[in-house]
């Protein structure tokens, strides 16, 4: 009869020349092997079916004797229950594999180990809501390896059909990373999305606001007040990105001082790079105006005193509501059919663009102009562009104030500019 094995008995074992097996009398059915190689593993030899199978345990001493014993007796009671633990470990084990395939696992991981570590998080968090948006809910549930090109074009095909060509595209380029990168982590063979081609033209915008249409919306920021008047107001004195200016803490403000100043710190910049924003005295007193929400980040434009002002498209509708309200009343004061005046759809960003063609209109250097909205200059190149570590203060303080003034000009109470954008139908 086969001795109970022990943990010392294991220790002192020592490789042959063949293969052995050794039965534990400890638990009858329960096997060490041992290879000439020095390994060693556990093993459940049983009976099911008539046949005679072998059920593998795990590597020693991973699995100590002890462990052992217990995941054979479960394999052995198995048995005894009708039923084949070989089976059934290979049954689990395409069960996980399945699971751990399923396209939106993969992605889960995709996101996680290489969008959130390779892009900044503003671009990581518009990653994901594609991902949640418009990939997950069509293949969920599916393998990864099932994917096909054909797929692939109809998804984007459904995309662009209800009018979204450039979310067909960002669809697409995001697809292309992640079907590369379960390349390279060798869960797929080869990329469904190769020579798949984007589905919707896209072309540089280049809208800016004309006089008329800045004064519509100076005045119908005026009517929406706070917070998101007072941010249109801003976005546009200051020539600043959306989330820059909603996501402004009063701790990056120095507003008593000579010069004011508002400094955006380097986490919180698109590009990385702390920025400096001089403040134009308009800019100053719209900032004293507001009210004050206490809170432990001290944002500037909040409602709760922790987060920053959100819900921007709802905001932007109000916004257009009221420029259209603004410009019907003013029509039928110049005795027009207010009825017959229509407006052309523009964007939050274009204000942004508004102020640099403002800057540009009033001679401001290109340079300048790009040093205001914390772009890398095109216009200074090569070594120059390394060395240079001149941030323009006072060019760029000089420039915002002259747009300030520009500004002031074009929103005064005259109704009578040339109307470009908002128009009369019958002209």
């Amino acid at each position: 009869m086969a001795k109970a094995l022990t943990v010392k008995s294991i220790e002192a074992l020592k490789a042959d020349i063949s293969r052995r097996e050794i039965p534990d009398g400890g638990l009858p059915g329960l096997y060490l092997v041992v290879q000439p190689s020095g390994a060693m593993s556990w093993a459940v030899r049983y009976r099911f079916g008539g046949k005679t199978k072998k059920h593998t345990i795990g590597a020693y001493p991973r699995f100590g004797l002890a462990d052992a014993r217990k995941s054979a007796g479960i394999a052995l009671r198995a048995v005894a229950e009708g039923r084949d633990p070989g089976d059934e470990k290979r049954l689990a084990r395409s069960i996980q594999g399945a699971e751990q395939n399923q396209i939106e696992t993969i992605l889960d991981d995709f996101l996680t180990r290489h969008v959130d570590v390779k892009n900044k998080a503003s671009s990581a968090k518009e990653s994901r809501r594609i991902i949640e948006a418009e990939i997950k809910p069509k293949w969920k549930g599916r393998q990864v390896q099932s994917i096909t090109r054909r797929e692939i074009i109809g998804l984007l095909d459904d995309i662009n059909d209800r009018g979204a060509p450039i979310m067909a595209n960002r669809v697409l380029a995001l697809l292309r990373k992640f079907f590369n990168w379960a390349i390279e982590r060798d869960i797929i063979t080869a990329s469904p999305a190769v020579n798949v081609k984007a589905q919707g033209q896209e072309t540089s915008r280049d809208r800016v606001l004309a006089d008329d249409e800045l004064r519509l919306v100076w005045k119908a920021a005026k009517a929406v007040g706070w917070p998101f008047g007072t941010m249109t107001q801003l976005l546009l004195l200051t020539g600043q990105r959306r989330e820059e200016v909603a996501g402004a803490s009063r701790t990056e403000f120095s507003l008593k001082v000579e010069q004011p100043l508002w400094t955006i710190p380097k986490e919180r910049a698109k590009n990385g790079k702390e920025h400096h924003v001089p403040l134009a005295p308009a800019v100053v007193s719209i900032i004293d105006a507001m009210p004050v929400i206490d809170g432990k980040k001290k944002l500037l434009l909040t409602t709760t005193g922790e987060t920053p002002i959100s819900g921007f498209s709802k905001a932007k509708e109000r916004l257009d509501a009221e420029m259209l309200s603004i410009a019907k009343k003013e029509a039928a004061e110049r005795g027009d059919d207010p009825e017959a005046v229509t407006a052309t759809p523009w964007r939050i960003h274009d204000l942004r663009r508004t102020a640099a063609s403002g800057m540009a209109s009033l001679s401001i250097p290109v340079h300048v102009v790009e040093a205001v909205l914390n772009h890398k200059s095109g216009s200074i190149k090569g070594v120059a562009a390394t060395y240079n570590r001149y941030s323009y203060a006072d060019e760029k303080r000089r420039a915002l104030s002259a747009w300030a003034n520009m500004v002031a000009g074009i929103i005064g109470d005259g109704t009578d500019t040339n109307v470009i954008s908002i128009v009369r139908a019958s002209q």
